[in-house]
């Protein structure tokens, strides 16, 4: 009787097992039809090369760039002890002490999005970083001439730009310090767990986790969270099922004055969203699992129960840079 027991015990494990494993591989499969995982190297990093992407990481993090040399690049895009390229304010300090009206958007594996800033005005990652130097708000520069003599009269600036750029003429242009930092941001590439489980492992994430990724494809969160981001690619109405609270930013249509554009913003990515809250262009949303449920209801119409918050939440953790997860 007690062989009998034990048989019967191990054959129900290994059937449970197999429909674990299969549940999985079904998952995995699904997954597989709406995201990816991270590439290696991301777009624009051909001419890349060890020197210009020192040049760049220290531009990023020098203050010398703004009018009064108390504001870099790191200080709304922090890289340090374990930020995730943002500095955790609804909206940041420029450097007059003026607040800027939109929350920061992460730096980490912002190359492989469509566009950049929350309203798409900037292409690539070159033309981003070319904003903030001469925003009177952020670091205020009056022109690109005032930045590109300032940093001229910087020896060490001299010798790095040279090296970086051996062909340009001249070597320090406006151009060529977003390209050094461009360059720097193309590094920022952050694997997560959920790579390893796109990649196909699936014991990569738990149950709960499974459970998350599989609300959040089921409910149809991934109708504009898809892709290597979640994320990033695609322009959305905020409100879109039930107007958003806060409509005093009205998005693309401050640039563009079309009717068709009002409350539309980017699509925000989700890898690290876990440390990058407050969230939404205003940071007036503070916590991950409100937001999880705010986007469900003005998005989808959707009223989640307190357990499919936990999971989607619980998923969205999956996507935090691995360096980075605590």
């Amino acid at each position: 009787m007690k062989y009998y027991n034990w048989v019967l015990i191990t054959f129900l494990l290994l059937v449970s097992t197999d429909i674990i494993a299969d549940k999985s591989d079904r998952l995995l499969r699904s997954a597989n039809r709406y995201f990816s995982a991270l590439p290696d190297v991301m777009p624009g990093s051909e001419n890349d090369t060890p020197e210009r992407i020192a040049l760049g990481k220290k531009l990023f993090f020098d203050k010398q760039l703004s009018i009064n040399n108390t504001q870099a690049c790191a200080s709304c895009h922090r890289l340090e002890d374990g930020f995730a390229g943002v500095d955790n304010q609804a909206t940041s300090a420029g450097a007059k002490g003026d607040m800027g009206n939109r929350n920061s958007p992460t730096v980490l594996n912002a190359g492989w999005q469509d566009s950049q800033f929350w309203d798409g005005r900037a292409k690539n990652l070159v033309e981003q970083a070319k904003g903030p130097i001469l925003n009177p708000i952020e670091m205020a520069m009056p022109d690109e001439k005032t930045v590109v003599k300032k940093i001229q009269g910087i020896e060490e600036y001299q010798k790095d730009f040279s090296i970086a750029f051996p062909t340009s003429v001249p070597v320090i242009t406006y151009h060529n310090i977003a390209e050094a930092i461009a360059a720097f941001e193309r590094t920022l590439i952050t694997p997560s767990r959920f790579d390893d489980f796109m990649k196909g492992d699936t014991a990569a994430l738990n149950e709960a986790e499974k459970r998350g990724l599989k609300t959040f494809i089921k409910i149809d969160c991934k109708s504009c969270h898809d892709g290597k981001l979640l994320g990033g690619e695609l322009y959305e109405v905020l409100g879109k099922e039930v107007p958003y609270e806060n409509q005093s930013d009205q998005g693309i249509y401050e640039l563009t004055k079309n009717e068709d554009d009002r409350m539309v913003f980017k699509v925000a990515s989700l890898r690290n969203i876990a440390l990058t809250a407050p969230y939404f262009h205003d940071g007036k949303i503070k916590t991950l699992d409100e937001a999880v449920r705010k986007m469900a209801k003005i998005q989808l119409n959707e009223e989640l129960s307190a357990q499919q918050v936990e999971d989607i939440t619980l998923f969205l953790n999956t996507l935090t840079d691995k360096k980075r997860a605590h």
